[in-house]
């Protein structure tokens, strides 16, 4: 228990020492202009109550992220807590800061379009590709998971009869102007999934489960195939969104379209990814603790095909009642889907980008939209397993060029370039490490050797970006 809540202080606390601290790194001044009254278009340009776009902004970010992925991360045994911990507060967190600042500051632009400004022209074609493929897999993954589930609640409506009640549903938050129903209905899903989280905690606290402490002893791969599934890279890829994730600075421009002024930026970027990262700290707590420890939990979710929805389903209706299985439904359906269909809209966003059209109108709406949709619709039937792979991976990736992104940024602005280096470097490992050691890519069997390559691989990109900065200061000067 003593890990648990050190870990869960620390994730308080680093909102108001570090998050102040990035405040003044990124010289926050809620007297420079914002998009949202810069760019005003009554669609996607709106200014949004503080509280309203911190919990659009939550479910945004999380979904089902912080759960499913704290599920699976829990297996690993309590090291999870570290990296949730660590990796919320000074790579993810550090990560939705200062990536928001730089959309505020540049006009509220999608992804693709800041990492061209700041990592050159052939950089944003490749992520532009990359971005809108990655969102597309997002719409899909986190359809497939809640149609399943209601379809076998509704005997009476099928799987695929459900696939396409979400693609309508999908489709119009798609075109709807932002506040007119992700501004309403949002935070109420995402205020319900701080409450399941809080609820959860009250039973960790006050009931008869004991969470096992990090020590030399229980400092192991708690997997039964452990071989298979090695800490470093495995562990860092499977938590993604409770501690980082690149899939977050796809969502995090459509709430900087909608920021009153910079000040606002720690609460809604930095508060909500350390909002995020308290609910997959929990949520990797209470399924060690209710499964009586992780080698346990890994055991039964391997029994019931590693279903992590039936994990949150158990928990939820055990511990917290009636009210838990109300919780749990918007947890495993809602969530879920609110996350597809905002990435829907930030893949309609990119693209408008892209092509410069105007999204005032619905008419250039729908050509946008139309499109995507049905690239979408032939990614359901794409093995959910192999998605869910590639997601994992590409999700990561994207964080890496974020990170690198965000390096140059400061350097350009002569900003303390040491809050992000390190994480660069270190994210660029894992994704180069998973590369050579993850069967859905190279697959190597010498765990030893893909340490290696990974390594190199690594200093290879750090020389990259070094002598890219170095030309870029050249360039600029």
């Amino acid at each position: 228990m003593l890990t648990f809540i050190i870990c869960l202080t620390l994730l308080v606390v680093a909102y108001f020492t570090y998050g102040a601290y990035l405040d003044k790194v990124c010289g926050i001044n809620q007297k420079n202009p914002v998009p949202s009254a810069t760019h005003y278009d009554g669609v996607d340009y709106i200014p949004l109550p503080r509280w309203r776009t911190f919990l659009i902004q939550l479910l945004n970010i999380a979904g089902i992220g912080p759960i499913f992925g704290a599920i699976m991360g829990a297996c690993f045994g309590p090291v999870v807590f570290l990296w949730i911990t660590f990796g919320g507060i000074f790579i993810g967190a550090m990560h939705d800061f200062v990536s928001g600042v730089i959309f505020l500051r540049n006009d509220g632009l999608s992804l693709p379009e800041i990492v061209g400004r700041y990592l050159g022209g052939g950089m944003r074609h490749v992520i532009r590709y990359i971005t809108i493929l990655l969102l597309l897999l997002v719409g899909v993954v986190f359809l497939r998971s809640p149609a399943s589930i209601l379809g076998d609640m509704t005997p009476s409506i099928s799987y695929w009869w459900w696939i396409g009640i979400i693609f309508v549903y999908y489709f119009i938050a798609t075109m709807l102007p932002v506040d007119k129903l992700i501004g309403k209905i949002y935070p109420i899903f995402g205020a319900a999934l701080m409450f399941m989280a809080l609820g959860l905690l009250g039973v960790l606290l006050f009931g008869d489960y004991t969470i096992p402490n990090l020590t030399l002893e229980t400092l192991r791969n708690y997997q039964p195939n452990a071989a298979d599934l090695p800490i470093i890279p495995t562990l860092f890829i499977s938590v993604a969104c409770g501690a980082v994730s690149g899939f977050h600075a796809t969502q995090t421009p459509l709430m900087a379209r909608c920021l009153n002024n910079e000040n606002e930026s720690r609460m809604v970027f930095f508060g909500a990814m350390i909002s995020e990262s308290i609910i997959a700290l929990i949520w990797a707590a209470i399924a060690i603790a209710f499964f009586a420890g992780a080698d346990s939990l890994a055991v039964a979710l391997a029994e019931h095909g590693n279903n992590a929805a039936w994990v949150v389903n158990t928990i939820a209706n055990t511990t917290l009642g009636k009210i838990g299985s109300i919780l749990a439904l918007l947890g495993v359906v809602a969530a879920p889907i609110t996350t597809g269909d905002t990435a829907f809209r930030s893949a309609r966003l990119i693209v408008a980008d892209i092509l410069k059209i105007e999204q005032r109108s619905i008419p250039k709406r729908l050509l946008i939209s139309l499109p995507l949709f049905l690239i979408g619709l032939a990614l359901v039937f794409v093995d959910f397993d192999v998605l869910w792979r590639y997601f994992s991976w590409s999700n990561q990736a994207m964080s890496v060029v974020v990170l690198w992104t965000i390096v140059v940024y400061l350097h350009e602005n002569r900003r303390n370039i040491w809050i992000a280096l390190p994480p660069a470097v270190f994210m660029t490992y894992i994704c180069s490490t998973a590369v050579f050691i993850s069967k859905q890519f190279i697959g190597l069997s010498n765990h030893t050797m893909c340490y290696v390559l990974g390594g190199i691989l690594t200093i290879v990109i750090m020389c990259i970006m070094w002598f890219y900065i170095k030309a870029r200061d050249k360039k600029l000067a």
